[in-house]
């Protein structure tokens, strides 16, 4: 895709860190340059400003992944591609059948009435949830991740989507400052949302949660 769009050797590409090392790994394979740029907290997808922030003169292109279901500003970011003469592309996800979308938002607007102690998503026009992510609160990742064997201990699957961010990846390690992203990693958690949870599914993973939500508070 990037070579046959005329990206080689010596050209910059702005890719996303939290997620998604193919897209990385195919700016490598076209012997371009993955230049890595924060997220934007809410979506989970480029954030546009932290974009401008990395263009340089040697900058050829912007691979823009959605994320989780939540699609990126792309209007945006094209804008930003046409003003500083940069190939926009996007790296979309797998679409699930309609029915199957259908029953996912109708689960996650079950969990979004009645989650507490935990950050639900947002739930703006076009979120298909692939996947329900949550911010789990308290102090970063030993927090989330007690959380997260707490509820599995519960008989919930959840996971950690993003363990390690890309630009901590052995291969693509970069000294640089994505404070959203790091953020990100060390506090998220999807929770299931899929079509086979029984409504009894959905009410265990609700009491599960909000057993566990509140008892993890910031440290100041």
């Amino acid at each position: 895709m990037l070579r046959a769009a005329g990206v080689g050797a010596g050209d910059e590409v702005i890719v996303p860190a939290f997620g998604n090392v193919e897209v990385a790994e195919a700016v490598t394979l076209a012997g371009a340059i993955p230049v890595f740029a924060d997220i934007d907290p809410a979506t989970y997808c480029l954030d546009a400003l932290a974009v401008e922030d990395v263009v340089t003169p040697r900058t050829a292109a912007v691979v823009v992944a959605h994320r989780f279901g939540r699609p990126a500003a792309i209007a945006r970011l094209h804008g930003i591609g046409q003003r500083r003469g940069l190939l926009v592309l996007e790296h979309g996800e797998s679409d699930a059948p309609y029915d199957e979308m259908a029953q996912r938002r109708a689960r996650a607007a079950y969990l979004d009435a009645r989650l507490s102690g935990v950050r639900t998503p947002d739930g703006a026009d076009g979120h298909t949830y692939q996947q329900y992510v949550v911010r789990v609160p308290g102090n970063g990742r030993p927090d989330r991740d007690a959380f997260a064997r707490a509820v599995r201990a519960k008989g919930i699957d959840c996971r950690v989507p993003v363990k390690t961010p890309v630009h901590r990846m052995p291969g693509f390690r970069r000294d640089v400052c994505l404070p959203e992203t790091e953020r990100a990693s060390d506090e998220t958690l999807a929770l299931p949302v899929d079509a086979s949870l029984t409504k009894r599914d959905m009410q265990r993973l609700v009491s599960a949660c909000n057993a566990l939500g509140g008892l993890l508070q910031p440290a100041f």
